[in-house]
């Protein structure tokens, strides 16, 4: 590994591979690193001095190392067991920090890895994007190891729609002029409560060709939201069948407010599985609630978040591997920042969906690029202890293959070993090949960091 000249991004290697902060996605506040976060980041910083001097690199340049990102996971290990937290952890070894080829053996893909995000999106606002598509590309497909996405939608109303279809297919058509068509999918947006939703349905999948349905049952006119078992709900589900788009996205968790909070909830997950097999629900976030700490599911504990996802699921006798599947944007990122609730998050899903049925998404470019959620979630491992008292399933090769994309694909109707053929011939792949010979990956994030940030996000019309 050599260094290269001054790097024009960050050039003092000020930021991290792996960010740990308070960025949300602008559905929810952003919650203050706890003591834990701010120690791993300091380890991490000064590591990253250590180490570089050793390789006789800069900071930057070691830092956009694999060595860089391994370093980083192993200082939130040791910050991370120092407080006796060590449920999940990063399965690095220490020498990775100084042998590249073991770095990127431990945090870089494996053989024939497919990883299709089924939740992106395009921040069209000028300030958290201010050159738009070109970003979105660079950080998800330059500066990522992904390969497909699906860019979704924010709730609104349809005449305020911070990111409109028309915006959406426009970033679709600039990948597809790289010849990255099979790079990107859309969703439709439909909200069955407010007037015009379910008659566009017809408009979103001919003239759009939406590959699936977005809806968040939260939001509402008037702030009040619905159930998919209730009467607007079950509207949607048949027309999306009636149409043969049969994969309905649901936003649980996350909730907007104490109005929206009932809504939020997974109760009708299970009612509507059981109701409508032949329809697939992604059910996006797995319902997690921020301040809900992650625990082993407890039926007489009665806990918000996740667990009302397991427990709709078992009262309708869903049972795992049927047809629904929880998907990880913003779940997983903020878990990273305490690997024992992500691990009791993880084992969970795992036991109670399947071990097919677990998505990987992002919530990106709300977090940048999706890299640094990858190279951490390559690593990730439930403890030895954990998996024997709670049953919960080793993170195999096999098991993060499957959620990094393998089960998404045959949700989607897709082969991986297609997508694979294709890209490997288009232009994004040749863009990364040149782009990989001088990297300039940002490290930064578009969402809101602070309350202050948050509020205005959503007075220009975020959700």
């Amino acid at each position: 590994m050599t260094g290269r000249p001054g790097s024009r991004i960050d050039p003092d290697g000020r930021r991290l591979p792996i960010k740990l902060d308070s960025t949300s996605n602008g559905e929810f506040a952003p919650v203050p690193l706890s003591p834990a976060n701010r120690a791993a980041n300091r380890l991490a910083h000064e590591a990253a001095s250590v180490f570089s001097k050793k390789l006789s690199l800069g900071r930057r340049s070691f830092l956009t190392s694999a060595c860089g990102a391994a370093s980083t996971l192993l200082a939130f290990n040791a910050a991370n067991a120092a407080t006796g937290r060590s449920g999940g952890f990063f399965d690095i070894r220490r020498e990775a920090a100084l042998d590249e080829q073991l770095a990127r053996a431990q945090v870089g893909p494996a053989k024939d890895e497919f990883i299709f995000d089924v939740q992106g999106h395009f921040v069209d606002t000028p300030k958290q994007n201010p050159k738009g598509p070109e970003v979105f590309i660079k950080d998800v497909f330059l500066d990522s190891d992904t390969d497909l996405m699906v860019l979704s939608f924010v709730p609104s109303s349809r005449e305020a729609e911070p990111v409109t279809i028309q915006a959406a297919d426009a970033v679709r058509r600039i990948v597809e002029r790289l010849q990255g068509t099979h790079r990107l999918l859309l969703h439709g947006r439909v909200q069955p409560n407010q007037p015009g939703d379910l008659e566009s349905m017809d408009e979103l999948k001919e003239k759009w060709r939406v590959s699936a349905w977005k809806t968040y049952t939260q939001f509402g006119p008037g702030g009040v939201g619905y159930f998919l078992s209730d009467e607007p709900g079950t509207r949607l589900i048949e027309k999306a069948r009636a149409l043969g788009v049969k994969t309905i996205c649901v936003h649980k968790g996350l909730p907007f407010g104490q109005k929206s909070y009932e809504h939020s909830q997974c109760s009708d997950i299970g009612v509507v599985a059981k109701r409508f097999p032949d329809v697939n629900f992604l059910v996006y976030h797995s319902g997690f609630v921020t301040g809900v700490q992650e625990q082993p599911y407890d039926a007489a504990a009665s806990r918000d978040g996740i667990d009302t996802l397991i427990r709709s699921l078992l009262e309708n006798e869903v049972r795992p591997g049927s047809n629904v599947y929880a998907e990880l944007g913003s779940t997983w990122r903020f878990l990273m920042r305490d690997p024992e609730q992500a691990a009791h998050a993880l084992g969970k899903l795992l036991l109670h969906c399947g071990e097919s049925n677990v998505l990987w998404g992002t919530d990106s470019i709300w977090y940048g690029s999706p890299q640094d959620q990858i190279q951490a979630f390559r690593a990730f491992q439930i403890a030895p202890a954990l998996r024997e008292k709670h049953g919960y399933p080793e993170i195999t090769p096999a098991l993060r293959a499957k959620i990094f994309g393998l089960s998404a694909a045959k949700v989607y109707g897709l082969s991986a070993a297609e997508v694979k053929k294709y890209s490997a011939r288009d232009s994004i792949s040749g863009e990364r090949l040149a782009y990989a010979a001088d990297p300039q990956p940002s490290y930064l994030t578009y969402g809101p960091r602070t309350r202050r940030e948050f509020v205005s996000l959503l007075r220009n019309g975020a959700p």
